[in-house]
Parts: structure tokens; sequence; C-alpha cells
């Protein structure tokens, strides 16, 4: 990726001001969109292949952490191949890999095939990383420095704003739609095809910037140093691989709650699956209200300062707080749910502190943007694999649904450990905005 930073046009554009590049504009509601598809199942997903294949916890958990593998490895190529063919093209693999393979999904499971639900799921889970992440990319290429951060943000409100938050919501309305049971949970999935097919066509016809039709990389580098830059540039520099692990713990809690919280919320504690839903929805959509506001935090306050402590200091404290405030109000009690969802919307506020280090992985390796963006998304991507298999360790060794939080907790400490070293430069010299000015003039 070019170390220089290209202006959007209209520079001075209302959406620029805030952190959103005006030519891709179109691109962030694509994502919303697109997301929001892939997330409608996010939250009924482990006990609907349970249910319908028969199967006990550790088949759907095995089946859903090898689904996380091949979001990891998705989220690695979105960006290698991004420097390739360019943004544009990987989103449109990711798009048909996802619709293809959904499709599939849902006849295995229909046919009860637990070998070919195992093979569909997994295939599926490339899907969204190439389309998503390849995007981020995108706004990368896109975006003044000084912004940066503000622009990482927005993108994670519309990520997160689709998966978990209106997926579950659309989860919410969908299932008793098509029935209820198992049987609306299949039929909210199969409506959720619509939702990518939508996301996809608004990204494929709105977003017209050039920027996302052309390679990013180097003509002279070759297939194989592109796609393994990233892995290169981890074992060259410390600082990106400590950035790789710290974006790796970042968000893995919240797909391991969404494995152990389920049962937990609407079974152990009495609410019943549609407050279990209503809860996600409010906990994620409050890290929406302030994805973007961490992200101008990061740029006035200092990135590294506001992911170690907004983002890795207080998600520890607000996991624990969704942890345990369930535990202590009374079992199927109205007000001590909705003390609940005030506990889990303090993890998911301040889950958004991380934002920032969107901003800090490319800038550790300035002359190296695509391979840093590269293991950034890959790390994105595998926060899926590590939350779920450190669920499976955790409850493999006996420990419990506690112990598992309190693994996590121990992972953000080694992160809080590692954000000290990622301090970095921000904002641009005269002589980096000069050169901004002079490609946006071309």
């Amino acid at each position: 990726m070019s170390a220089t930073t290209e202006r959007t046009a209209p520079a001075g554009s209302a959406l620029d001001r805030v952190g959103i590049p005006h030519s891709l504009r179109w691109g962030f509601l694509a994502v919303l969109v697109f997301m929001t598809g892939n997330g409608t199942e996010s939250n009924f997903i482990a006990p609907h292949i349970q249910s319908v294949l028969h199967s006990d916890t550790a088949t759907a958990g095995t089946i859903i952490s090898m689904y996380g593998v091949a979001v990891l490895v998705g989220s690695y190529l979105s960006g290698s191949l991004a420097d390739l063919w360019g943004p544009r093209r990987v989103m449109q693999l990711g798009a048909a890999v996802w619709v293809v393979f959904e499709v599939l999904f849902l006849l295995a499971l229909g046919a009860g095939s637990t070998p070919m639900v195992w093979v569909t799921y997994f295939l599926r889970g490339f899907g969204y990383p190439l389309f998503a992440f390849s995007f981020l990319v995108w706004v990368n290429l896109v975006t003044p420095k000084e912004r940066n951060g503000a622009a990482v943000g927005w993108f994670y409100v519309m990520f997160t704003g689709g998966l978990p938050t209106l997926g579950s919501l659309f989860a919410l309305g969908m299932i008793p739609a098509f029935g209820g049971g198992t049987g609306g949970e299949t039929g909210a999935m199969g409506a959720s095809i619509a939702l990518v097919v939508i996301g996809f066509l608004i990204a494929q016809f709105a977003v017209r910037d050039p920027r996302g039709d052309r390679r990013v990389a180097a003509p002279d580098r070759s297939t194989l140093e592109v796609l393994s830059a990233g892995v290169r540039l981890t074992v060259r520099e410390p600082k990106v691989l400590m950035g790789f692990l710290v974006r790796l713990i970042n968000t893995a809690p919240q797909y391991g709650m969404f494995i152990i919280l389920p049962a937990v919320i609407s079974d152990d504690r009495g609410w019943g699956q549609s407050r279990w839903l209503t809860m996600t929805v409010l906990v994620y959509a409050t890290n929406i209200l302030v994805n973007a506001l961490f992200g101008a935090v990061g740029d006035r306050w200092g990135w590294r300062r506001t992911v170690q402590w907004f983002g890795v200091f207080g998600s520890s404290v607000g996991l624990l707080a969704w942890w345990y405030v369930p535990q202590l109000v009374p079992a199927g009690s109205t007000w001590g749910f909705w003390v609940s969802v005030v506990a889990g919307c303090v993890f998911g506020c301040l889950l958004a502190g991380f934002v920032p280090m969107g901003a800090i992985m490319p800038a550790l390796a300035p002359e190296s943007k695509g391979a840093a963006m590269a293991m950034y998304t890959t790390a994105a991507g595998g926060a899926s694999f590590l939350g779920s298999a450190v669920v499976a360790v955790v409850l493999g060794l006996g420990l419990g649904n506690a112990g598992v939080v309190w693994a996590f907790v121990v992972l953000y400490g080694a992160a809080f450990v590692m954000v000290s070293f990622l301090e970095v430069r921000q904002g641009e010299s005269a002589a980096e905005r000069e050169r901004g000015r002079a490609m946006a003039a071309r």
C-alpha cells in the first residue's frame, strides 16, 4: 500500500470533516447492510446446530471454531488480495462466497448431514472478511492520516451495527415471522441472504472511487511477495506482532460470550431467547453509538492511550460486570434483566476504546501499510477463532463459564502490557499533506 495519503473529493465536505471519506460514503452503508445479514445467526447458531443435528455442545463448538479458522484466513487474504487486485474485486469475491455457501449450508442443515454442515459453514467463513475488511483497506487508502482514527471508528459503527446488533434485531423479528423455534431460525437465515445481496449491490454500483479498482502493491512485486508480506512484516517487526495480538484479543471475549451467554440468559436466568436477543441488540447498539466517538478521542487524546485505558482496561471491567451482574440479580425478574443489560452496555461502550488500533497498525509500518493492514484484518477475523477456542479449552478443563470470563480478563491484562509499546506519530507533516494534494489532483 502506498505510503502517500490521498484525499477524497470534495475535500471539504461535511462527511470528510467527521471522518467519512465522501467518495466511500455508500460503502459504509453497504458494510452495514451486508453485516446485518451476516450477523442474523450470530446469537442462535450454536443451539440451532445442536437442535438440527441432534448433536452435543462439543460438536457445535467444533463447527463454529472451524468457521472461525476460515474467518481468520479470509481476514488475512482480504488485505493481501486487496493489494494485488484492488479492494473492489475482493469485495465481489467475498459476497459470492458468502451467498453460495450459505445456500449450501442451509441445504446441508436440512439434510441433517454433519460433514456437509461442517464443510459448507467453514467455507462460508471466508465470505464476510473478504467483503468487509477489504473495504477497510480501501478506507485506509483514501482517508487523510489526521482523520484515520475517526474513519476506522465509522467503519466499526457499520460493522458492529450489523454484527451482531441489527443482525440480532432482524432475527428477533424474522424468527417469529417464520413460525418460531428451529424452523423460524432457518427462515431468518434464509432471509438474511437478501440483506447480503443488497449490501453487495450498494457497494458494487454506488461506490465509484477509482482507487478501489486498481492494484495497490508496487507493480514489480510478485504475487508471492504480496501474499507473504504480512507474515514477513510480523516476523521482522515485533511491534507489528504486538499490535496483531492486541487486536486479536480485542473482540475475542465478544465471540466467547456469544457461546456461553445465550443458555445462561435464556435458560439459567429464565429470561428466554427473545430477551437475550434484545440484550444483544442494546449492548452492541451502545457500542455503535460510541465507536466513532472513540475514533475521534483517539485522534485528539492519543491512539495508544485510548486503546490502553478505555479499550483494554475498560473492557475487562465491563466484561466482568456483564458476567457477574446477571448472577447477582433475581433470576427471571424484569428489573434484574434491565440491570444486567446496563452491565452489558458498559462492556459494549468500552469495547469501542479499541477502535484506534485500526489507525495504529498501518502507522507502525508506514512503508508497508498493506502488509500491516493484512495483519490487522487477520487479527480482527481471528478474534472469532480465539474466542471460541478459549471457550473450548477452558470448558474442557472443567473450569466452567466463570473460568472462561476470567481467561479473557487475563488476556486483556497481556494486551494492556503490549499496548504500552505501541506509541506512534499521529498526523501528517506539511510535506505529506502536500504530496496528498498532488496525488488527489492527478
